[in-house]
């Protein structure tokens, strides 16, 4: 489903001193790594050992050194509108932030990037997410694990293929959070939708698939 080929990512960072100079940062070392179809997989690691980053090059929103394949396409040598639809067609993505546009209300906020119109699914959707009742509601009116959900339906109204995920529990509290996660191994099931999510919480990886850990941009183990 997705797949990395010797991936590195690197940063140029301005060195102030008497002679400006440009320090090249090594964000991703030699990264490799697969997503299986259906696959839940979590990669962890600390603040700053790339998990974000690692997200945006395996989505093709930042270029880097290497090869990403999703559906056996190696995106980097697409051209960027290619690249800007698959994106759309393929990939959801659920931020820790949940992203939410508070003018919207709910029924609004995952129908936004719909590609075709399908009403009995994104009524499906908002069952399944336990969001039924609150089609109505603007993001302000409703609760943290509330709002996730909201984000989980939106990233999954183009049914992709796989799901990326960002701490997607990171401004939740313990039970919400555990109850996120169960709902996202749920949907791998019912939707045989692959997930990747990023943590620092090793709490939150015991049920996954396959764990991956990361640490300053390189695989150590999974």
């Amino acid at each position: 489903m997705l797949k990395a080929n010797h991936v590195s990512k690197s940063y140029f960072q301005t060195c102030h001193s008497l002679k400006q100079s440009k320090k090249e940062h090594l964000v991703l070392n030699d990264v490799s790594m697969e997503v299986k179809e259906g696959e839940f997989v979590a990669v962890l690691g600390r603040s700053g050992s790339g998990k974000t980053t690692l997200l945006n090059v395996l989505s093709g929103l930042d270029m880097a050194e290497g090869e990403v394949f999703l559906d056996g396409e190696d995106i980097f040598k697409m051209k960027e509108e290619k690249r800007t639809m698959l994106r759309r067609k393929k990939i959801g993505f659920i931020f820790q932030s949940y992203e939410l546009l508070p003018v919207l209300s709910v029924m609004d906020n995952i129908r936004l990037p719909q590609l075709k119109k399908d009403m009995d699914y994104v009524m499906e959707l908002l069952s399944v997410l336990g969001l039924k009742g609150f089609e109505t509601y603007y993001p302000d009116q409703l609760s943290g694990g509330q709002q996730q959900r909201a984000a989980i339906a939106r990233a999954l109204i183009n049914r992709p293929s796989i799901l990326l995920a960002d701490e997607p529990t990171g401004n939740l509290d313990s039970k919400t959070e555990r109850i996120v996660i169960e709902l996202l191994k749920d949907l791998v099931r019912k939707y045989n939708t692959s997930i990747l999510f990023v943590t620092h919480n090793e709490s939150l990886v015991k049920d996954v698939d396959r764990v991956i850990r990361l640490e300053d941009g390189e695989i150590v183990y999974g």
